[in-house]
């Protein structure tokens, strides 16, 4: 079973940087993708930037820019380093593995991050 844990999450003021990263149990397949969902109160679920197992990325629109992507497969990791936050940015962060070849989708239980002054 695949298990994904958070960590990074926190309280920064507007203009700061956070940096969140995902470690997954095991990956099975190696055609894979990595991501980064955030679910804001009373709002659904939206994808914030993923990464495939050959590193092609794509990000959401408000994001572009500010936030980066990164993965480490030999030890089965991402990351999503996060700059210039802004208080829409906060949320519940969630990281989030496809496996392309076995077809599984997975979730780790969440990181808040909270953007105030």
């Amino acid at each position: 079973q695949v298990q994904l844990v958070e960590s990074g999450g926190g309280l920064v003021q507007p203009g700061g940087s956070l940096r969140l990263s995902c470690a997954a149990s095991v990956i099975i397949s190696i055609i894979n993708a990595m991501g980064w969902y955030r679910q804001a109160p009373g709002k659904q679920r939206e994808l914030v930037a993923t990464i495939t197992s050959s590193r092609v990325t794509t990000y959401e629109d408000s994001v572009k820019g500010r936030f980066t992507i990164s993965r480490d497969n030999t030890k089965n990791t991402v990351h999503l380093q996060m700059n210039s936050l802004k208080a829409e940015d906060s949320a519940v962060y969630y990281c989030n593995l496809v496996d392309y070849v076995l077809g599984g989708t997975y979730w780790g239980q969440g990181t808040q991050v909270t953007v105030s002054s």
